[in-house]
């Protein structure tokens, strides 16, 4: 039986784990699907089952700066040891369709992550609902998606067609304004030369990202022009 004084417990080791990640990595404000880019690689490996146990508690405190912290914390623990969150993973797929819009985006690409550890094809069995807000109106979820979704292909090439086939999409997708379609061009520019390699039909992709050379964002373009220089030819 959880004792209140040992639920009290376990959510002040995760207020503390998620102070102390944030102070060793000298955390700045970014957006979350930018999290991965401002950690630091240099993270430990080596958690214990205790200290996550303590992290998916941390999810629920009332404190932001906790519940923010230890997502952010177990983002780099999904990067590092996937292993180690995968018996979590249900857990993770009902954080991903919760009410909490920032950890449901954690929560899309932690799962990305544990596909290196999926031995039972749970991944394949979400994947469908894991794509859906590719097409959504939300930029910032749609972003996510996609690089989660670039983990999963990766992980398990033979996902790979079907999940740069749902990453097209974005040429039609319907977000809240034009400038939001121009940005997640880009991140699926991104996503899509993470696992390009792994894409049996080639030529549907390269001719998305020739058409985002008239990308009306500079930054879009820019990424589109190194793709193309490094597998135009292909």
């Amino acid at each position: 039986m959880v004792t209140r004084g040992a639920s009290i417990e376990k959510r002040g080791r995760a207020e503390g784990l998620a102070r102390g990640a944030a102070a060793a990595h000298g955390v700045r404000k970014v957006p979350v699907f930018r999290y991965a880019e401002a950690m630091p690689r240099s993270t430990r490996a080596g958690h214990s089952s205790e200290e996550v146990d303590a992290l998916c508690d941390g999810l629920a405190s009332p404190q932001p700066r906790t519940r923010y912290g230890s997502a952010k914390t177990l983002l780099l623990v999904s990067e590092q040891e996937p292993a180690l969150l995968y018996p979590r993973f249900d857990f993770f797929a009902r954080l991903r369709e919760g009410e909490s819009r920032v950890l449901s985006w954690n929560a899309m690409r932690i799962l990305g992550n544990l596909a290196r550890a999926d031995g039972e094809g749970r991944i394949e069995k979400l994947l469908d609902r894991y794509l859906a807000p590719i097409t959504g109106r939300e930029l910032i979820a749609a972003a996510n998606t996609m690089q989660g979704a670039a983990e999963i292909a990766r992980a398990k090439p033979h996902l790979a067609e079907r999940i740069a086939k749902e990453i097209l999409k974005v040429r039609r997708a319907q977000y809240a304004t034009p400038e939001c379609r121009n940005v997640a061009a880009g991140h699926a520019i991104q996503s899509l030369d993470r696992f390009f390699e792994h894409v049996p039909k080639k030529r549907p992709v390269v001719a998305f990202v020739e058409s985002e050379l008239a990308n009306p964002r500079p930054a879009t373009r820019k990424k589109a022009e190194k793709f193309l220089k490094k597998w135009g030819g292909v």
